[in-house]
């Protein structure tokens, strides 16, 4: 297991679109928002900084995007390729395929947090206690859970040629609904009502909380765990499906 976790990771890091679009992005938008919202007024849903506020929403967006797009086209691609099929015939059971691809994507969502949070400290002057940064990222670590399995999920479904599109578009309808790019409060009505039950935003909220000093709530935790089931059990039976197809 740990050998192919290995591997897994080696053929990600390999990829230099990886390296652009969910490491340099991230940091990109965060120095970009972060220069055009600079102000000390505190949020007043929030009660965050502009400044911690974009970092929260870009390190949140950057895991998630590294996350979902690492994992959806690629299980695509290798279903095309017959890695799949290769697969069935080593002693690796697809429980044991997901776990790892699963570990891989959380894996890579790891270090957009901590660049976008080095971007914050050293361009804007953030400054968190040492436990809040270390709440923040194990919490942006674990809570990219969902993502990892609706990846799995959408690359066992469908081939490369729509794996992209799709997995582009969930990414950014999560990404804007879960207020990472704007506050919830300017968005139109109809997006707020739903907001509160998508893993996105209370992905997010995770991070914002230990910023602002509290303790996530149990609410974003069952949000999330919820997902993380639903979609799980969709993706394992998914894969099942696609790895006897292939």
């Amino acid at each position: 297991m740990l050998s192919y976790l290995r591997v897994e990771l080696l053929q990600v890091l390999r990829d230099r679109h990886y390296l652009f679009f969910t490491l340099a992005v991230p940091v990109g938008f965060y120095l970009l928002w972060s220069g055009i919202f600079d102000g000390d007024r505190p949020d007043p849903v929030t009660g965050l900084t502009s400044s911690v506020d974009i970092m929260v929403s870009m390190a949140s967006y950057g895991a998630l995007g590294a996350t979902l797009m690492t994992t959806g086209v690629r299980l695509a691609a290798e279903r095309r390729s017959g890695w799949l099929r290769q697969l069935r015939v080593t002693p690796l059971k697809p429980g044991t395929v997901i776990v790892v691809k699963t570990l891989a994507a959380m894996s890579l969502g790891l270090p957009a947090v901590v660049l976008v949070g080095l971007a914050s400290v050293v361009f804007q002057g953030v400054r968190l206690d040492p436990a809040q940064w270390i709440a923040i990222t194990a919490l942006l670590w674990v809570g990219t859970l969902p993502f990892a399995a609706l990846g799995t999920l959408i690359g066992s479904l469908v081939g490369p040629d729509a794996a992209q599109p799709l997995t582009l578009g969930a990414y950014f309808v999560l990404a804007i609904a879960g207020g990472m790019w704007l506050p919830l409060s300017v968005l139109p009505e109809f997006i707020r009502d739903v907001a509160g039950g998508l893993p996105s935003t209370r992905f997010a909220e995770l991070g914002r909380a230990v910023a602002a000093g509290h303790a996530p709530s149990l609410t974003a935790a069952l949000v999330l765990a919820a997902w993380t089931a639903g979609l799980g059990a969709l993706a394992v039976a998914a894969y099942r499906r696609a790895s006897v197809a292939t």
